[in-house]
């Protein structure tokens, strides 16, 4: 008996249920009770710990979980910059039509204490009204100018803005002009369609006197034949004044292009001349005259080497094309009017006065065009934009 007491009980066998063999109670944390387990499931962490349940009660597994997910690409740093420019330039565009009033505002009210300052009368406000208004009248003659846009793939975003700058300009230039034509813009679609349409708001529909077509220069030049013929196609006055015999079917139609080896010495009526409406840096040389010769149109350039004496390259930008053509229509002289429109820093002077540089040496400008430039344009109606633009249209 002593032996017996002496030894450890035996662990009590158990059956496959769980329950006692013997009769002998269970030694204590052997076997957990339900009640233990069930506290034990509520302490351990969850299964799987990427895998979170929100407030309905549906599984998100984080990423990665479904393998239809894609993620997006992300930006460079260039891109998030220029989205963030533009987001910037967004936000303060109302600021800046502010800002533009006031300083019009600004200029008219100091105009006119200058004018009561030299004791301007009311009978001479009046008459420079007149004159003003005068001034403002424009004639139309019969002669088209076509800005062929249909580069819009071999452009650069900052080139397709400032060739909407430029686009801008001459439609200012040619309706403010004393003599004026009919202006087409062709191949008006794509990136610089969606340009105005969008961020400059459709501007370009207030225009008057001017045709935006999705056609290329060709439908445009046909369109141009019956408006010119029409009772409203133009009167010949200013440089057209001895003219007057001309008839619809002696009109022409030229491609302008310094690679032609033909020079256009003066604007016939009835005729239309097409501007390649390209900013590209000189990177498609020559695009503009192959384009035409592939089509069996005339080309021709501008007579610059006839009568200015340049120190760069004439590389002029579109707009300057169209006024260089609208100061002959008012002037008859090639000369005068590429002095009034060549910027002074190209270095131009007349032929027979003194010039720096070599005949008819051509010029090229590098300035970068401010997407300002570009929304001056919603103010044309009230205001004449001031922007200089970049040279890219060869003449």
């Amino acid at each position: 008996m002593e032996e017996e007491e002496g030894r450890p009980r035996k662990l009590a066998k158990l059956d496959h249920s769980g329950g006692q063999l013997d009769g002998e109670p269970v030694m204590s944390g052997a076997l957990a009770t339900n009640d233990q387990g069930a506290e034990d499931d509520t302490a351990r962490p969850s299964a799987a710990p990427d895998a979170t349940e929100d407030a309905n009660g549906k599984s998100d597994e984080g990423p990665g979980a479904e393998e239809g997910d894609e993620t997006e690409p992300k930006l460079s740093k260039s891109q998030l910059k220029k989205l963030r420019r533009r987001e910037n330039w967004e936000a303060g565009r109302e600021d800046r039509k502010v800002k533009r009033r006031e300083k019009l505002h600004a200029k008219r009210q100091r105009q006119r204490a200058e004018r009561d300052a030299a004791g301007a009368t009311e009978i001479t406000l009046r008459k420079d009204k007149e004159k003003a208004m005068q001034r403002q009248r424009s004639v139309l003659l019969p002669i088209t100018m076509v800005i062929d846009c249909g580069f819009d793939d071999l452009m650069l975003e900052k080139e397709r803005i400032s060739l909407g700058s430029q686009l801008t300009r001459s439609y200012s230039d040619n309706i403010k002009a004393p003599y004026r034509s009919h202006l087409v813009i062709s191949n008006f679609d794509k990136k610089l369609k969606e340009r105005f349409d969008n961020l400059l708001r459709k501007v370009h529909e207030k225009w008057r006197g001017v045709h935006f077509m999705q056609e290329d220069f060709v439908h445009a030049s046909e369109l141009a034949k019956e408006w010119m013929a029409g009772p409203e196609g133009g009167q010949m006055v200013g440089a057209l004044a001895d003219k007057t015999d001309a008839r619809p079917e002696d009109g022409e139609v030229v491609y302008l292009s310094s690679e032609s080896e033909h020079t256009l010495m003066e604007l016939k009526p009835y005729s239309t001349y097409i501007i390649g409406g390209l900013v590209d840096k000189n990177r498609h040389k020559g695009i503009c005259y192959k384009r035409a010769v592939e089509l069996g149109i005339k080309t021709a350039k501008l007579p610059i080497g006839e009568y200015i004496q340049m120190s760069h390259r004439a590389v002029l930008a579109t707009n300057h094309v169209v006024e260089i053509m609208l100061r002959w229509m008012e002037l008859g002289d090639w000369g005068e009017a590429f002095m009034k429109v060549i910027p002074q820093r190209k270095g131009g002077v007349l032929k027979g006065q003194g010039a720096d540089g070599d005949d008819g040496e051509e010029y090229d400008d590098q300035e970068e065009q401010e997407e300002e430039d570009a929304e001056v344009s919603q103010d044309i109606t009230n205001d004449d934009p001031s922007a200089d633009t970049n040279e890219s249209q060869e003449a």
